[in-house]
């Protein structure tokens, strides 16, 4: 399996942290937006696109803040994905229009049951991938 690009965007607002909410056997876990590049598209192109799909927003993509490389192999999600090879490039995003009313976009996540904005000073207390980003934001 070839490795895979993926674009995510790191959405702050009012101290808080948009992201996308998903439920696996272990209970509720959340992921930023975005996803996979495809061939002929740029990061902001791939970017636009997932948080069309996924939140339903537009957005604008400002710096490159966090790179990251996933194999999943090495995680405690090996029993499924590890297979995974990945290098995850995360943006720091706004909404265009700063809309706090999001939700589902048109083409949600597989697994995706929602969308929230979750306190930054709590983000320790979330389970929330990739695990790494959250001292960062």
């Amino acid at each position: 399996m070839p490795i895979r690009n993926s674009a995510k965007a790191i959405i702050i607002q009012d101290d808080q942290l948009l992201a996308i909410k998903k439920e696996d056997q272990e209970g509720v876990y959340y992921i930023l937006p975005g996803g996979g590049q495809e061939h002929g598209e740029t990061f902001h192109e791939a970017l636009k696109r997932e948080c069309i799909e996924e939140i339903g927003q537009e957005v604008e993509i400002s710096d490159l803040i966090l790179v990251r490389e996933y194999i999943g192999q090495n995680h405690e999600h090996a029993a499924f994905d590890k297979d995974t090879h990945q290098i995850e490039y995360m943006f720091l995003c706004t909404i265009k229009g700063r809309n706090t009313v999001i939700q589902n976009g048109i083409n949600p996540d597989e697994g995706q049951i929602g969308v929230e904005w979750l306190p930054l000073s709590d983000l320790l207390a979330y389970r929330l991938y990739p695990q790494a980003m959250r001292k960062h934001v």
